[in-house]
C-alpha cells in the first residue's frame, strides 16, 4: 500500500512531466487550481473583492491566493514563494543549424546546468510560440534532440577530465539533412497547430524526457528532472489546495485568519530580474490589488506586510558521501531527514532568529523533522528569492527547501519523504 509520501511523490512526478518549461508549470498549476474551484483572473480586468480563491498567470509565473471570510485591510499574508524555472538550454535566434549532414539546434545555456549530465539523454523542446497577433501557444515535443558524447576511442583521456565548451560542444542533434532547407521552428509550429509563417517570437527550452522514478532500499529515493524547483512549487500548490479544500479555523475570530498566497516566479536561475521574476513587480502588484479589494489604505497595507511572513521554498544540498570536504563539518543534511532550514550569515538566505523559531514551531505542529543547512566557509553559498522578496516588500522571510543530491543535473535526486513533509509544513504555515 503506497504511503502518503509515495502518493505525493507520484503526483510530483506527474507535475514535473506536465511542466517541461516554466510556461507549462504555470499553466499546469493554474489548471489544477481551476479544477479545484479557484477563479482564474486576468491582469487587464477588474478583480473581485469578495472572499474566495483566485489565481493569475503572468508569462511563466503563477500567483494563487485565498481570501478568508472576514478578511480586513490589515489582514496579514502567508506567502510561500518558489520558482518555476530550472537550469537548461534555450533556443537562440536562427536555431536551425548543423553540418556534415547533421541537423542541430543553436542553443544558449540558461542558468547553471551541470553540462555533462545532459549528455546522451533524449530531450524534448518545450515552451511558447507567439504569433503576430500576440496570441501565445504552448508547445512540447516528444523525444527529439540529444547531446551526443564523443566515444572514448576518440578521446582516450576523457576519464582524466571532461571539459565541455558551451559553444562548441553543446549543440544538440535532432535529425539528418540540410539545415538550409529544414526549419526547426516550423516543426514546432506544426506541433502547436499554428502556421509557421505566423510565428513572430518564441521562448523554447530543452527538457529531459525520462520519467521520474522511485527506487532504492524500501523505495526511499526519488529521481527526476527539475526538482529544483518544481518540488517546492508542487509542495506549495498541494498545501494551498489542501487548505482550500479543508479550511482549519484555530482562532477565536475568523477574520484573524491570514490570506494564504502561493507565488511561483520565473527566472530565478538567471537572477530573477524580469516582469515575472521575484525581483520584478508581480507579487507586489497582486498583493496591492488584494489590499485594494479589501479597502486598504497605504498605511493599512504596510501594517498587513509588517504582520506577514514569506516562506522562500527552494531546494538545498544534502551531504554528499563522496565529497564530504565540500560540506560544513557539523551540519550534514540527509535525504529523508526532513526539509531544510537554510541559513547564511551573509544574507544569501533570509532566515533569521524569529524565522528559525517559526519554522521549528511549524514543523513541530506538522510532526515533521527538519534539518539545518549552512555552507562550508570555503565554498561560496548560492542564494534564493528569499532575500529579494524581503528586500522588495519588507516582509519577514525564512528560507527552506528539500535536500537534493546532483542539484542542477538534468536528473536530480531527492528522498521520497521530504517533498511530502515540506507540503505538510506548508499547510501549517498557510493556516497561520
Amino acid at each position: 500500500m503506497p504511503t502518503a509520501a509515495h502518493r505525493h511523490a507520484q503526483d510530483l512526478g506527474r507535475f514535473v512531466m506536465a511542466s517541461p518549461s516554466s510556461f507549462h508549470a504555470a499553466a499546469e498549476g493554474a489548471r489544477r487550481l481551476a479544477e479545484a474551484g479557484f477563479e482564474l483572473l486576468s491582469e487587464t480586468e477588474e478583480w473581485p473583492s469578495a472572499p474566495g480563491a483566485y489565481a493569475v498567470v503572468r508569462d511563466g509565473a503563477l500567483i494563487a491566493w485565498t481570501v478568508p471570510d472576514g478578511a480586513r485591510p490589515t489582514t496579514p499574508f502567508r506567502i510561500l514563494g518558489a520558482h518555476t524555472d530550472s537550469p537548461t538550454f534555450k533556443l537562440k535566434p536562427r536555431p536551425t543549424t548543423g553540418r556534415l549532414g547533421w541537423l542541430q539546434a543553436g542553443v544558449e545555456v540558461y542558468g547553471g546546468p551541470l553540462l555533462n549530465s545532459w549528455l546522451d539523454r533524449e530531450l524534448r523542446l518545450a515552451g511558447r510560440l507567439v504569433t503576430h497577433d500576440g496570441a501565445q501557444h504552448l508547445v512540447a515535443t516528444g523525444p527529439l534532440a540529444r547531446f551526443p558524447q564523443l566515444a572514448i576511442h576518440l578521446d582516450r583521456a576523457v576519464n582524466d577530465g571532461l571539459k565541455l565548451g558551451k559553444q562548441q560542444h553543446m549543440n544538440p542533434v535532432w535529425g539528418l539533412g540540410d539545415p538550409t532547407t529544414t526549419d526547426l521552428l516550423a516543426l514546432l509550429a506544426e506541433q502547436a497547430g499554428v502556421d509557421p509563417a505566423e510565428v513572430g517570437g518564441y521562448d523554447i527550452v530543452l527538457a529531459d524526457t525520462q520519467e521520474p522514478a522511485v527506487f532504492g532500499a524500501d523505495g526511499g529515493f526519488f529521481a527526476s528532472g527539475r526538482l529544483d524547483n518544481l518540488s517546492s512549487v508542487h509542495a506549495g500548490l498541494a498545501a494551498l489546495l489542501a487548505q482550500h479544500a479543508n479550511p482549519v479555523v484555530e482562532r477565536s475570530a475568523a477574520e484573524s485568519k491570514p490570506i494564504a498566497v502561493l507565488a511561483a516566479f520565473d527566472h530565478e536561475e538567471v537572477g530573477s530580474a524580469s516582469r515575472s521574476g521575484a525581483a520584478g513587480p508581480f507579487l507586489e502588484d497582486v498583493l496591492g490589488r488584494i489590499g485594494d479589494g479589501l479597502g486598504a489604505s497605504a498605511t493599512e497595507r504596510r501594517r498587513a506586510f509588517a504582520a506577514s511572513w514569506h516562506l522562500s521554498a527552494d531546494a538545498g544540498h544534502a551531504v554528499h558521501p563522496n565529497y564530504a570536504e565540500r560540506h560544513d563539518p557539523a551540519n550534514h543534511p540527509l535525504l529523508n531527514g526532513g526539509p531544510l532550514l537554510k541559513i547564511n550569515a551573509n544574507q544569501r538566505y533570509a532566515t533569521d532568529g524569529p524565522g528559525a523559531a517559526l519554522w521549528a514551531r511549524l514543523c513541530g505542529e506538522a510532526e515533521v523533522p527538519y534539518q539545518e543547512f549552512v555552507s562550508n566557509n570555503d565554498v561560496p553559498c548560492g542564494s534564493t528569492i528569499g532575500p529579494i522578496t524581503a528586500t522588495r516588500l519588507g516582509i519577514r522571510t525564512v528560507d527552506v527547501g528539500i535536500p537534493l543530491l546532483s542539484m542542477h543535473s538534468a536528473r536530480e535526486l531527492a528522498g521520497v519523504q521530504d517533498p511530502w513533509r515540506l507540503s505538510k509544513t506548508a499547510e501549517r504555515f498557510f493556516v497561520g
